[in-house]
C-alpha cells in the first residue's frame, strides 16, 4: 500500500506543477535567456550522445536482424524496413528518452533539489516569485521543443548506421539503394509523426517528474542523491509503461 500511495502523490503533485507552469504561460516571450538557455541544456548538449549511441543502436540492429534472416531467401532485402520501422516507432523515441533521463533529468533534479535543501526555493517564494514560472515553465516549453528535434535525428542517424553496416558487412551485402528503398516503402509520414508524438509526452513526463522530485526533496545533502536516484528510476519506469499503452493506443 505504501508504493501505492507514493504513485498517487507523485501523480498529483505532477499534476499541479504542470497547471501551475500553464498558468504562467504568457509570461514565457519575458523569459526568452531562461528558455534559451534550457534549449541548450536539453538539446545541444544531449546532441553528441545521441548521435553516437544512435548511429550504433542502428548499426547492431541491422547486424543482429540481417544475421537472422539472411537463410531466407529474398528476406535481406527487407533490412532496410525492419530497421527502419524499428527506430522510428520504437527505439528512437525510447532511447532518447532514457538519454535525456540520464543526461538532462538527473542534473535536473540535483540542481533543484539543492535549490530546495538549501532555502532558494524558499527565499523565492518569500519575494512572491512563483517558482513555476521562473524554475518549472522553461524546462517544459524546452524539452517540448528540443525533443522532436533530438529523435529525429536519433531516427536517422540510426537508419544510416543501419545502412553502413548492410552495405559493407560480408554475410549482408545489401546495396545501399535497395536499403533506402526498402526502407522508403515502409516509413510514412503517420509513422514518423507517432514516433515523435511518443518522445514529446516521454520528455514531458521525464521533466515533470525530475522537477517535482527535485522540488520536493527534504532533509540535507543526501537526499539530494536519494531524490536523483529516485527521479531517474521513477522517469525510467514512466517510459516504459507510457510506451506500452501509447502504443496500444496507436496499433
Amino acid at each position: 500500500m505504501k508504493w501505492i500511495r507514493y504513485c498517487l502523490e507523485a501523480v498529483g503533485n505532477a499534476t499541479l506543477l504542470l497547471v501551475g507552469s500553464l498558468h504562467h504561460l504568457p509570461s514565457l516571450p519575458h523569459q526568452l535567456p531562461r528558455l534559451i538557455d534550457q534549449c541548450f541544456q536539453i538539446g545541444y548538449a544531449t546532441v553528441p550522445i545521441v548521435a553516437l549511441l544512435s548511429f550504433f543502436i542502428g548499426a547492431v540492429l541491422a547486424l543482429q536482424t540481417g544475421d537472422g534472416i539472411r537463410a531466407y531467401v529474398g528476406a535481406k532485402d527487407l533490412l532496410g524496413s525492419i530497421v527502419g520501422l524499428s527506430l522510428c516507432k520504437e527505439l528512437g523515441p525510447v532511447m532518447t528518452a532514457f538519454l535525456l533521463t540520464g543526461r538532462v533529468g538527473s542534473a535536473m533534479t540535483a540542481e533543484l533539489a539543492s535549490m530546495k535543501v538549501y532555502q532558494e526555493v524558499d527565499a523565492l517564494m518569500t519575494m512572491n516569485i512563483p517558482i513555476e514560472r521562473i524554475l518549472v515553465l522553461p524546462r517544459l516549453v524546452a524539452v517540448l521543443l528540443m525533443m522532436p528535434l533530438l529523435t529525429t535525428l536519433a531516427i536517422v542517424l540510426g537508419w544510416l548506421g543501419g545502412a553502413v553496416i548492410a552495405s559493407q558487412t560480408a554475410f549482408l551485402d545489401v546495396a545501399s539503394s535497395i536499403y533506402w528503398r526498402s526502407l522508403r516503402e515502409v516509413i510514412t509520414f503517420d509513422i514518423v509523426m507517432d514516433g515523435l508524438t511518443k518522445a514529446e509526452i516521454f520528455g514531458l513526463g521525464v521533466v515533470l517528474i525530475c522537477c517535482t522530485t527535485g522540488l520536493n526533496t527534504r532533509g540535507g545533502p543526501r537526499e539530494i542523491g536519494i531524490s536523483v536516484t529516485r527521479a531517474v528510476v521513477s522517469a525510467m519506469v514512466f517510459i516504459l509503461l507510457s510506451d506500452y499503452f501509447i502504443t496500444k493506443i496507436l496499433l
